[in-house]
């Protein structure tokens, strides 16, 4: 005959088991600091951080109190930043930017905040070199003084340098990219012993990243009997200032084609 419980205390004895059983069940889980499948999501404008056992931030990802989405990585030593993707640290608006920090704060390795395939730093040098006649005697016709070729990098390029000439004569300079010539500006120097400054502050049009470009100073004299003389003292490129700095696009074939002739055919290089 089969066992019917009949009275409370088999009751409660019955309800203990299968407490006893739940409970045992329930430690078999997956420890909770381990994370085996799926995924994480933090949203809404909250924020993942990590921080050193002395409170300094090495890890940070979310929404920023500038309203930004950024990550953020610090040094656990001092807390002072060391890479940024976004406006975590200094809620400048230029969204999503990657930055390299020194520990003194500084950047030093970016993206352009407004040029968006150009690099922002470091900043390079543009290399122009000499020719035979950087000083040049009694010739009226144009000759190179300086020349220089080499890969676009930053955005904006920057050239310094100064001109003499005993009886008067001009200088220009041209930015040359590809089979096009662009006069960048040409200038009238007066006889004298008076040196004549020029500074050139040029978006690098039309250049994508890695391209070749070529900057070009020339100048003549007046007359056959004068002498003429150009002095270049900087030649970089930089990132830009503000939007107004920003070069024009370069043609999406050119684009391409410096991309493909910058990417490592060997992962190990």
């Amino acid at each position: 005959m089969a066992y019917v419980p009949q009275d409370l205390l088999d009751r409660v004895a019955a309800l203990e088991r299968e407490v006893r059983t739940l409970r045992g069940r329930a430690q078999m889980r997956p420890a909770l600091n381990e994370i085996l499948g799926g995924d994480v999501r933090t949203g809404e404008g909250g924020r993942l951080i990590c921080e050193a056992p002395g409170g300094n931030r090495v890890f940070m990802t979310g929404q920023t109190p500038e309203g930004d989405w950024a990550v953020g990585l610090g040094r656990s030593t001092d807390g002072t930043v060391a890479l940024t993707v976004g406006d975590e640290y200094n809620g400048s608006g230029a969204g999503q930017m990657i930055r390299t920090w020194s520990r003194s704060g500084e950047v030093i390795m970016m993206d352009d905040a407004h040029c968006d395939w150009m690099l922002g730093r470091p900043w390079l040098p543009f290399p122009l070199y000499p020719t035979a006649i950087q000083g040049y005697e009694g010739g009226t016709a144009w000759g190179y003084a300086w020349v220089g070729r080499g890969p676009a990098q930053n955005a904006v390029l920057v050239l310094r340098f100064s001109t003499i000439s005993s009886t008067g004569g001009e200088v220009r300079v041209s930015y040359v990219r590809g089979s096009k010539t662009r006069v960048l500006g040409t200038w009238t120097i007066p006889g004298g012993s008076t040196w004549v400054d020029r500074t050139i502050v040029q978006p690098l049009d039309e250049a994508a990243r890695g391209e070749e470009v070529s900057i070009q100073i020339e100048h003549r004299n007046s007359a056959s009997g004068g002498a003429i003389e150009t002095r270049v003292f900087a030649c970089y490129t930089r990132n830009t200032f503000d939007a107004g700095e920003v070069p024009t696009a370069p043609p999406a074939a050119v684009t391409t084609e410096a991309a493909a002739d910058t990417t490592p055919t060997n992962r190990e290089a």
